[in-house]
């Protein structure tokens, strides 16, 4: 019999997530091939995951809870398995990222991460993680979900003008994200401003960071660097960096100016004219 290792459902969520489909399969009396069947997948789709070698995603989690009438089981645990997919490094931010109430980024090469699409993320990821890209492209789309809570935080949003014009993936990859920046022109929690190269010199030199407000705990700074991060709660960085915030975005171009300019590179570099802006 192939996939019958055994697991420590404590070793991981990942784990946990494994022995617990492996169980609730065994009492529902199907092999691997039935439930696969029944969930449009294959049995060794199945095994992977039951022996931890593949990470889920939701909605194969969602098909799970349905097909084994779980009530949820596996779609509550798949948050936790796809968390802890994101780099060690990273993982203390996104706990914060999703409790916040108003994040403000500054991203100087990059789409933000919230904002990316899957397409983005992929190419933007699979330079240095072609290994796991799948569950890393899930984690970061499972980071997203935030943004679709009944209270959603607010989001504002500086992109430098360059990364509109870096090409991530292809023209077709860049024109779908930068579709996706202009679906948010009317959106009432995200705002999204681009700061122009004919602003010069500017508050954000220093490169990319973000800024974190909550509702009873103290606002934390984050900075990106290479294989790590810098997040803290020292009051005067705090102080100083919203500061640079608030002049990043008095120097930026304003909302529909930036829905403008966006929708310009996209029709002049990537060769395609744009429809309508969504809500």
């Amino acid at each position: 019999m192939v996939n019958i290792r055994s697991l420590d459902p404590s070793a991981s969520p990942l784990d946990y997530y494994g022995a617990e489909l492996r169980r609730l399969r065994e009492e529902a009396g199907l092999n691997q091939a039935q439930l696969g069947d029944i969930v449009f997948c294959t049995a060794s789709l199945i095994g992977q995951i039951e022996t931890a070698k593949k990470v889920p995603t939701r909605r194969f989690s969602e098909q799970l809870d349905a097909a084994l009438m779980t009530g949820g089981v596996f779609s509550r645990l798949v948050g936790l398995v796809l968390k802890s997919q994101l780099p060690n490094w990273f993982q203390p931010y996104a706990e914060m990222e999703a409790k916040a109430t108003y994040i403000s980024t500054y991203q100087a090469q990059l789409v933000y991460g919230l904002l990316q699409t899957p397409e983005y993320a992929r190419a933007v990821l699979g330079v240095d993680h072609p290994d796991k890209l799948d569950a890393m492209v899930a984690a970061r789309m499972e980071r997203q979900r935030i943004l679709e809570r009944e209270h959603p935080p607010v989001l504002c949003v500086v992109l430098d003008e360059g990364s509109l014009r870096l090409e991530i993936g292809s023209r077709e990859v860049m024109r779908d994200q930068l579709r996706r920046l202009l679906s948010y022109v009317n959106h009432p929690w995200v705002h999204v401003q681009v700061l122009p190269f004919s602003a010069g010199q500017h508050a954000g030199m220093m490169g990319s960071f973000n800024l974190l407000r909550f509702e009873d705990d103290p606002d934390l700074f984050y900075a990106p660097i290479y294989g790590g991060g810098h997040m803290t709660a020292n009051p005067q960085v705090i102080r100083e960096r919203s500061v640079g915030y608030a002049r990043l975005q008095a120097t930026a171009l304003s909302r529909e100016d930036s829905a403008a300019l966006i929708a310009r590179v996209m029709e002049e570099r990537y060769g395609h004219q744009p429809g309508p802006a969504l809500a």
